[in-house]
């Protein structure tokens, strides 16, 4: 017994130490593969940092302490930032191991009610757990307040318009400063050719978008890895031979220094400064691509000492040549290695490029899911690596910014003005994010969150501050860009949830429809109806106008609801939430079919068998347990027996192989051949083809924002029936007017 023990421990600490072994090679994988999708965009901050800082009024004098300043906020500023509150506070924020600022939004309103909801949402069963935990917590009294949603809406919109502005300004400051070294080489070369030259890099960027980052991905690692290995390098050979005595400007005492010998011109540089910790957000947004543990690891023990070092090695530089203060980073690069490291640095920008494209697209594609954007084509580029996604209508609305940006502005010191504005923003956005969470989600004391927010947020304000000094110059570029955008998303949010909320207060009443069906002339008709509506409980009025003006429905009638949940992925057990409406005799049931805000409505997804099957699986176990989980809505005349699938795929491939001809002998429940019958009938799908008009009395902003706004969008996005994949030989289409 003894013997035995001893051998079973023994194989329990290999087991175990092969565990740790896999894990950690796994995690160290993770670290270096989310190199090259990651940190493209905050490796590549040292071509324009200090070009950018000292660009103005701020200059060198003969003690060095401005350079000293400079790399001394730069240090901190990357530390206590990117380091401390992104790395250490910010990765544990993540929603299910989701980040960017529409996660932690989502965070927020599942576990508190802070989000601007429909009512009927609570069918959700994501919606159910939470607001079963919210109930046993404690109540935020901002809870109670309907206006302090709407602005932490417009809050967070704020925070994603200017994500997506960096998706304008990243692109055209990483080519054009990487392309601009070329100047040094061909002193002759007139800035009209390193402009030109940049456009047609970034024409050849987004032209091979709709191919996918997953052929070149095998690519980005490497490349930024060579690039911080490179530049680290350099910066300890610029130590070593221009001023070892750099490193003392790490002190804090070189910042107070700066500001107090400069005074407003060093203020205003900070806009500058601010440019090193371009990327974090990114950082924090790509999460959900590879683990917190592995993207800490990359950047701790690699990306942060490697920028450091080069920032160092540039100051050092500096401080023997003032007059190069616009060309230092290529001017301190030794002669023999400029043409590897400029080929490098041109590909290194590429890659940072690509990553904030490629994020831009899923930032959007998470606004459509949570009805803030129109909706748009999102085609899947890859079939391996879900969630590379490609919307052509941004991505050449991208591409026409940025080389606007790239020709009107035509240099990096102006477009680095306009990129800090925008990256303040979305900072100050996350931090405020942040401290909710530290007392919604984490339940900590307000005092933790208080101080968190004073802390790092007087450290963006101050850099926010020093960014409007800028807008004069090129700084309204981000402002009016975002204020687009935010007209854009909240007068969409605007319009489908007035649209909801019509839909909510005009529900039908199915047993009237019935008892009136004589009268109406009514018929059903062989056949299965799929009804789409956005309610998940209730039959919509659309139904009404449809049966009074064609009194015949079918023969089974599945009213569809296609839900968009506070959770970035729902499983597909969780997918189909099944229900009854009215008596059995009446053959009508529901469909909520449940999205996360990070998954993809699938284009070749089979969802008339996959729907039929949820629907026999759910008379058969409301056969065996009639009363199970019966829930009343809000008209009182129907009521709905939710059923969650939990055996998914066990009833998909028998109806698959189902020979229809043959149905006795494989069910022998009546209303499971009556569903099947009317499968084989044919299947038809019911749509709302409708229009928004504001009321008479509504104020003239309202009119403006429902009656040409929304309407002009509403014309020109993708149709339901085309972002479902409706086929068009089955769609029915009814028109109606929604008084809003």
């Amino acid at each position: 017994m003894n013997q035995r023990s001893s051998v079973e421990s023994v194989e329990e600490g290999v087991s175990h130490q092969n565990f740790k072994r896999v894990w950690c090679s796994a995690v160290l994988t993770l670290a270096y593969q989310s190199l090259g999708v990651v940190y493209g965009d905050l490796s590549t901050s040292p071509l324009y940092v200090y070009k950018t800082t000292f660009s103005e009024k701020l200059s060198l004098r003969e003690d060095d302490e401005d350079i000293y300043g400079v790399l001394s906020f730069i240090f901190w500023t990357f530390t206590l930032v990117a380091l401390f509150k992104y790395i250490f506070v910010v990765m544990s924020a993540n929603d299910n191991g989701e980040g960017g600022t529409f996660a932690l939004y989502s965070l927020l309103c599942r576990h508190a009610n802070l989000g601007i909801q429909p009512n009927d949402e609570k069918l959700s069963a994501y919606a159910i757990e939470n607001s079963e935990h919210t109930a046993r917590s404690f109540k935020l009294p901002i809870e109670k307040h309907e206006r302090f949603h709407k602005a932490l809406l417009i809050f967070v919109l704020l925070g994603t318009c200017m994500a997506i502005g960096d998706g304008v300004l990243t692109p055209a400051i990483s080519v054009l400063s990487a392309v601009s070294g070329v100047r040094l080489k061909f002193t002759g070369l007139h800035e009209n050719y390193v402009v030109v030259i940049s456009c047609i890099i970034l024409i050849v960027l987004f032209s091979l978008q709709h191919h996918g980052t997953h052929r070149v991905s095998f690519m980005f690692a490497p490349i930024v890895t060579a690039w911080l290995l490179c530049i680290s390098s350099i910066g300890v050979y610029n130590i070593v031979r221009w001023n070892p005595s750099v490193v003392n400007a790490l002190s804090p005492v070189y910042m107070f220094k700066l500001l107090r010998n400069t005074g407003m011109a060093g203020w205003m540089s900070l806009g500058g400064v601010v440019l090193s910790i371009t990327g974090v957000e990114t950082m924090f947004a790509d999460l959900g691509h590879f683990s917190a543990c592995s993207i800490k690891i990359a950047f701790t023990f690699l990306v942060y000492p490697c920028l450091v070092l080069a920032y160092m090695g540039e100051a050092a530089f500096l401080s023997r040549h003032h007059e190069d203060i616009q060309r230092s980073f290529y001017k301190a690069i030794p002669e023999p290695v400029f043409w590897p490291v400029f080929i490098v640095a041109t590909f290194a920008a590429v890659v940072g490029s690509q990553a904030v494209i490629t994020a831009t697209f899923s930032i959007i594609s998470q606004c459509c899911a949570l009805n803030c954007f129109p909706r748009v084509k999102i085609i899947h580029t890859s079939s391996e690596i879900y969630g590379q996604i490609y919307i052509p209508e941004v991505n050449w609305m991208l591409m026409c910014l940025c080389l606007a940006v790239t020709i009107g502005l035509r240099d990096t010191n102006m477009i680095g003005h306009a990129y800090g504005l925008a990256v303040t923003t979305v900072m100050f956005v996350t931090t405020c994010l942040m401290a909710l969470v530290i007392v919604v989600v984490w339940r900590k004391r307000i005092v933790i969150a208080v101080s968190f927010l004073l802390f790092f947020g007087s450290i963006e304000l101050l850099y926010f501050s020093a960014c409007l000094f800028k807008v004069p110059e090129s700084g309204w570029i981000p402002l009016a860009l975002s204020s687009i955008l935010m007209v854009v998303m909240y007068v969409w949010n605007y319009g489908t949830s007035k649209k909801h909320q019509f839909d909510m207060e005009n529900k039908v009443s199915v047993d009237r429809i019935v008892a009136l069906g004589p009268s109406l002339g009514m018929v059903r008709v062989p056949g299965i109806g799929f009804l789409y509506t956005n309610l998940g409980t209730g039959v919509p009025a659309v139904f009404g106008h449809f049966v009074t003006n064609l009194p015949a429905f079918h023969q089974i009638l599945v009213i569809v609801c296609v839900k968009s949940v506070h959770a970035p992925y729902v499983t597909e057990d969780e997918r189909f939430i099944v229900g009854r409406i009215g008596p059995k005799e009446y053959g009508m049931f529901r469909c909520v079919v449940q999205y996360g805000y990070k998954d993809l409505l699938q284009e070749n997804y089979d969802f008339e068998n996959r729907v039929v099957s949820e629907l026999i699986r759910f008379v058969e176990t409301e056969e065996h347990d009639p009363g199970k989980g019966i829930m009343q809505e809000a008209d009182t005349s129907t009521h709905m027996i939710e059923y969650q699938n939990h055996e998914a795929g066990a009833l998909d491939s028998k109806l698959m192989d189902l020979n229809l001809g043959n149905l006795d002998t494989f069910i022998h429940r009546d209303e499971s051949i009556k569903i099947l019958r009317a499968r084989e009938s044919g299947v038809a799908y019911i749509f709302s083809h409708s229009y928004a008009k504001a009321k008479k009395s509504s104020s003239i902003f309202k009119k403006f924002a429902i009656n040409i706004l929304y309407a002009f969008l509403s014309k020109n996005c993708r149709g339901p029936d085309v972002a479902l994949n409706v086929p068009h030989t089955s769609l029915l289409e009814v028109g109606m007017v929604y008084y809003v």
